[in-house]
């Protein structure tokens, strides 16, 4: 699928957020563990959460329901026994990462896999972590990358866990600690990387009933015991993906509402809305929207991004149309996402006439002149969706293999061709 932009100025749109994707991970794990059953509302229907939810349901999960809300017959802690499987999570390096703990719960054998990119996105520290916890550990091929197969028990206990590749190792193991035998308790050393979506972990576990305590971002308690209960939850709306669509605003002028969003949420990726402000746009939020206006110029930012990752490829879509460069620290560690996206973002942005300069943790982009071409977003959703808001900056971008937006926002197309823009 390919799909050309066309420059766009002056808008006056309103668009509806999808559901987070890092809420409907974690809710849906919390709703499997839990006592009882769960209907979870406005889930984010995508192909990463979908690898999630058939992870769950082939570890003995009963999951039924439709798009608007699932009904989960939780396992009590506890999946049932069964022979060898497994899981085939696709890209979804969340999938793979949170399920990894959660796997020890399951009395059985559990290999964990998935594509080519997959099995070059670091678990090492992950599974360190979960062998002092009470799990066996054995790679197939390259040790410290999948495949991995797990067996024994998430027994819980003290443990530090490396934070500079990803806090998706912290999360996985605060998710299984409340069906732990014991009390777990998670040092993580250095101060982890997109330490944000550890407040959402926080913010699930609580909401089911679990009970964390913690000291900032470099330890957590989780008492062991009791569980999770199950609720009727309400997944919010994803500041990630509505991201490029406020992002409109600022390279095309005019003004951009996004229903959906809850002022108050947790989401790292909140931060943008921020940066923006900064950059010389008017941010407005309200109880159930935020609206982006741009009528005069745009500036140039300096920003540490390390709690808002997902938001890094965003700003350096709006950055090119700015009047003085922008710099972005704290980049390092997406060069284990999906793509290298710093390397992917700086050289799609110079094939577009674009000036870029990239460090070993920072990305620096200088305003100049773009022009139209064809971008390859290297199998990366976030690069797509990028390269779309450029495209309506500068026009006559062609983003190949448009379809990789499925992986957390099926309808940003259709969003777009709805308000006019294709």
């Amino acid at each position: 699928m390919r799909v050309t932009l066309r420059r766009a100025r002056d808008l006056d749109l309103r668009f509806t957020a999808p559901p987070s994707k890092s809420y409907t991970h974690r809710a849906l794990i919390a709703g499997a563990l839990a006592e009882g059953e769960t209907v979870l509302r406005s889930p984010l229907v995508a192909e990463d959460t979908l690898r999630t939810l058939g992870a769950l349901r082939a570890l003995g999960v009963e999951i039924t329901g439709d798009g608007d809300s699932l009904r989960i017959r939780g396992a009590a802690g506890r999946f049932p026994p069964g022979r060898p499987v497994t899981l085939d999570l696709g890209n979804s390096g969340t999938s793979l990462r949170l399920l990894s703990s959660v796997a020890l719960l399951a009395h059985r054998e559990v290999t964990l896999d998935g594509s080519p990119r997959m099995r070059e996105r670091p678990v090492g520290p992950l599974a360190d972590a979960l062998s002092v916890l009470g799990g066996e550990v054995r790679y197939r091929d390259r040790p410290g990358y999948p495949p991995v197969t797990l067996r024994g028990t998430f027994r819980g206990g003290d443990v530090t866990v490396n934070g500079s590749i990803s806090s998706q190792f912290s999360s996985s193991l605060l998710l299984a600690g409340p069906c732990g035998s014991e009390d777990l308790v998670i040092r993580i050393d250095p101060p982890p990387v997109s330490a944000s979506y550890l407040d959402i972990t926080a913010d699930i576990m609580t909401s089911f009933g679990g009970e964390v305590e913690r000291e900032g971002y470099t330890l957590f308690r989780v008492r062991a015991g009791k569980g999770y209960r199950a609720m009727d939850y309400r997944v919010e709306g994803d500041y990630s993906s509505a991201s490029y669509l406020l992002a409109l605003a600022a390279v095309a002028g005019g003004r951009v509402t996004v229903e959906g969003l809850a002022p108050h949420s947790v989401q790292g990726d909140r931060m943008f809305l921020s940066i923006l402000d900064d950059m010389g746009c008017r941010v407005r939020a309200e109880a159930d929207s935020v609206t982006v206006e741009r009528t005069g110029s745009l500036h140039g930012v300096e920003a540490e991004m390390a709690r808002a990752p997902d938001t890094v490829m965003t700003v350096c879509a709006v950055a090119p149309f700015a009047d003085s460069p922008t710099t972005l620290t704290g980049v390092g560690h997406l060069q284990y996402k999906e793509s290298d996206r710093i390397r992917v973002m700086a050289e799609r942005i110079r094939s577009l006439g674009g000036k870029v300069e990239v460090g070993d943790d920072r990305i620096r982009i200088i305003p100049a002149p773009l022009h139209g071409g064809t971008i390859d977003p290297a199998g990366d959703h976030r690069i797509a969706m990028a390269f779309a808001v450029i495209g309506l900056g500068a026009g006559g971008v062609t983003v190949e293999h448009a379809e990789t937006v499925g992986k957390s926002f099926p309808g940003f197309w259709d969003q777009l061709q709805g308000a006019g823009l294709l």
